[in-house]
């Protein structure tokens, strides 16, 4: 794959990406998704929103990069962090992971862009994303294609959109802390059972 106009964009769910997949393709970008997912829990929940990215992949003719399942990789990361609000750096931290891994999915396919579809959630911390996103591809030796999808009605358009193709539209971020916020016993006892079983 020729570096220049390839892309290998991180998705976060597939209502998020409805609009920066063809909007990226009109532009003429040679897109790649790439699903991290082990964020989500439960695993049925991850399967629910894997067959809407699969679904919408189909729709727009592109390919997406599904990595396994790894939750206990995931929870490492965040581990001490427990007590974080949302939005706190227990997300920074997710982010980070995410997008770290799509530098490396970017560099395996020979990709010379990365860019997420984060930032069309009007919940998210858009210059913190975009901030991380250019300092993790500058150290992969990737180009950022810093983009604030929210603008332009972006969040309304994916709402419509999503209804528009039957997309699965999730409720909660997708962490088993925002799945069992603010029940802190359930979460613990649901991260101990994870543990064990992964």
């Amino acid at each position: 794959m020729s570096p220049e106009k390839s892309m290998l964009l991180h998705i976060c769910c597939a209502p998020d990406a409805c609009i920066p997949i063809p909007d990226l393709l009109a532009e003429g970008w040679n897109v790649t998704g790439y699903f991290y997912g082990s964020n989500i829990h439960p695993r049925d929940e991850y399967t629910r929103r894997l067959e809407a990215v699969n679904i919408l992949s189909a729709h727009e003719g592109t390919e997406c990069v599904i990595p396994s399942y790894c939750p206990g990789e995931w929870l490492e990361v965040v581990r001490g962090l427990e007590h974080e609000p949302e939005g706190g750096r227990r997300c920074t931290e997710c982010f980070r992971l995410q997008l770290e891994a799509s530098a490396k999915e970017a560099l395996r396919l020979g990709c010379g862009y990365m860019c997420t579809t984060l930032t069309i959630s009007p919940h998210k911390n858009v210059n913190l994303i975009n901030s991380l996103g250019e300092s993790i591809s500058a150290l992969h030796g990737l180009k950022w294609e810093y983009r604030i999808w929210r603008k332009n009605n972006g969040f309304l358009r994916s709402v419509g959109r999503s209804k528009e193709l039957g997309l699965y539209r999730q409720n909660y971020c997708g962490c088993i802390y925002s799945f069992h916020e603010p029940d802190m016993e359930l979460t613990k006892s649901a991260v101990t059972h994870l543990m064990k079983t992964e």
